[in-house]
C-alpha cells in the first residue's frame, strides 16, 4: 500500500492515510489508553522490542498508525497479552507483505489470541477457518470467537471508518472527512468544543450546524465537556 502515496492520480484522502496528523496524546485519548502506553507500544516494548515497530520518535501518527494503536488497545482491553499481539502482527506483516496489517485486514479475538480470517491468506479456505496469528499460523475455528472489532467499518480493504466510542455514539474518525479529525455529522468535535467555550448555546450551535442536541452533547463529551443534566 505504501506505493499509493507516490501515485499522482490517487484520491487525496488516500495520501492522507500516511501523513503525520495525530499526536501521541490524541491517539491515546481516542483509543482509551495513556500516552506513555502508546509510546511504549511504538518505540520501546522491553527486550522483545516495540509491538508497532518502525515508527519515528516524536513524529505524529498517521491515520494508519492511529488505527494500529486502536487495534492494540482493543486487543489489550480484551485480555490478549502484548507478546501475542506482537507475534500476530509480525506474522501477518510477513505473510501478507503488509506494513500496516492491523489496519488492512479484519481481525478477531476470543480473548487469548489475535486471529485473522484465513480467507485473507488462502482463496479456497473453508469459510469458518481462522489463523491464529501469534501461533505461527496454527488453525483454529470461528466458533470460539467471542467478539469482532465492531468499532471499525471496512471499505477498499481498509479500516476506513472508526466509531471511536462505539456504534451507538455518533463520534467517528474517517480520513476522508475533515482530514481525519473526530467528527459528529461531519463537523469536527473541536469546532463544537470551541464554540461552546466561546459562550454559544446549544440551540445556537444546532441552528448554525444542523446537528441534533444529542449529537452536540456527544461531541462535547468527546472534547471533555460534560453538559449539566
Amino acid at each position: 500500500m505504501t506505493s499509493l502515496i507516490a501515485e499522482r492520480n490517487v484520491e487525496p484522502w488516500r495520501r492522507r492515510l500516511y501523513l503525520p496528523a495525530y499526536q501521541v496524546r490524541d491517539a491515546a485519548r481516542y483509543s482509551g489508553t495513556a500516552p506513555q502506553t502508546v509510546s511504549y507500544w511504538r518505540y520501546r516494548g522491553g527486550d522483545l522490542g516495540p509491538a508497532l515497530p518502525g515508527r519515528v520518535k516524536r513524529q505524529p501518527l498517521s491515520y494508519l498508525d492511529l488505527i494500529e494503536v486502536a487495534f492494540v488497545a482493543t486487543f489489550r482491553g480484551l485480555g490478549v497479552p502484548l507478546q501475542r499481539i506482537r507475534k500476530a502482527r509480525a506474522y501477518a506483516a510477513q505473510v501478507l507483505n503488509s506494513e500496516y496489517p492491523f489496519a488492512e485486514y479484519k481481525w478477531f479475538t476470543e480473548g487469548h489470541h489475535a486471529m485473522l480470517d484465513l480467507r485473507e491468506l488462502e482463496d479456497d479456505a473453508t469459510i469458518d477457518s481462522l489463523v491464529v496469528g501469534d501461533a505461527g499460523g496454527q488453525i483454529t475455528w470461528e466458533e470460539i470467537v467471542g467478539e469482532r472489532f465492531a468499532q471499525f467499518d471496512y471499505e477498499q480493504d481498509l479500516a476506513l471508518l472508526w466509531h471511536v466510542r462505539g456504534r451507538n455514539n455518533p463520534v467517528r474518525i474517517d480520513p476522508r472527512i475533515s482530514f481525519g479529525a473526530p467528527t459528529v455529522g461531519g463537523i469536527p468535535t473541536w469546532v463544537l468544543g470551541g464554540r461552546w467555550r466561546a459562550g454559544e448555546s446549544i440551540p445556537d450551535i444546532q441552528d448554525d450546524l444542523g446537528l441534533s442536541e444529542e449529537e452536540i452533547s456527544h461531541g462535547l463529551d468527546f472534547e471533555g465537556i460534560r453538559l449539566a443534566a
